[in-house]
């Protein structure tokens, strides 16, 4: 009988973990395959490396890289923007003193959070939404992507969207053209009041306001402030911090465009 690699048996037991539940911690990895902080670490630090697994800098946990198994494969480019904008969405949130979100273009007009400093004790909002796919029409981060697009791409990207949407978010695509000209206008795009895109365990209603990242001439992404809406209003940030939002989404694109060839990207 061949003997069984162990070490190959954890591995995989972890990224069945990874795979099934999304973004994970330390402590949940621990949990969940009972495996020692210490054996988990050195694994994950592995997968990393070969890109099975990414893990955020701002709270250390892990999703699945772009280089993991898939019948329809997230490209490079996820990466790439994680890489180009680690680092400045930290600095972002420092000197705000507001979360961050980072997101990247999926396809088909949707962004997905790709990176994140939210952080509960800091933020008082729900932290865990790394790999969430927004409101098209409803968010901060869908709203300013779309708003981005050219006027072919949008409509193309808005008529397969409404194909499927239901309440709230097919009245809220219904009034894109005038969400469209107020983000114009105002140079940013807003969350939907009161919107709730996930049931969460903890944390407060957040607030947003979001401008798309462009790498030379494609939109590749968006970048939100986040914060408890309870605690200032959109007008407030938007006054006190648009200018710095907008310099890191444009030093996020000049360095993505570094990083990756611009054909590699995934269709709007």
């Amino acid at each position: 009988m061949v003997k069984l690699n162990r070490s190959v048996e954890r591995s995989m037991k972890i990224l069945e973990v990874v795979s099934s539940n999304g973004v994970c911690s330390l402590v949940f990895l621990a949990d969940q395959t009972g495996l020692p902080k210490a054996t988990i670490l050195r694994i994950c630090a592995t997968l990393v490396n070969q890109r099975w697994l990414t893990q955020s800098r701002s709270d250390s946990r892990y999703r699945i890289g772009s280089r993991f198994p898939r019948l329809s494969a997230y490209p490079d480019s996820i990466d790439a923007l994680v890489e180009a904008g680690s680092a400045e969405i930290m600095e972002l949130s420092k000197a705000t003193g507001l979360g961050v979100d980072l997101a990247a273009a999926i396809g088909n007009g949707r962004v997905e959070i790709v990176d994140t400093t939210r952080h509960y004790g800091r933020h008082g909002i729900f932290p865990d939404c790394i790999g969430y796919r927004p409101s098209p029409f409803r968010s901060a981060l869908g709203c300013a992507f779309l708003a981005a697009l050219g006027p072919g791409e949008r409509m193309e990207s808005s008529d397969k969207l409404s194909a499927s949407l239901k309440g709230k978010d097919r009245d809220a695509a219904a009034q894109l053209p005038d969400k469209l000209k107020d983000i114009r206008a105002r140079g940013f795009a807003s969350r939907e009041h009161g919107y709730w895109g996930r049931a969460v365990d903890y944390g407060g209603i957040p607030s947003a306001i979001s401008v798309a990242i462009r790498a030379s001439d494609q939109v590749v992404g968006a970048l939100s402030l986040v914060w408890l809406a309870e605690r200032r209003s959109v007008d407030d940030v938007a006054q006190a911090h648009l200018v710095q939002l907008s310099a890191a989404a444009d030093a996020i694109g000049t360095q993505f465009a570094v990083n990756l060839d611009l054909g590699d990207l995934p269709q709007s």
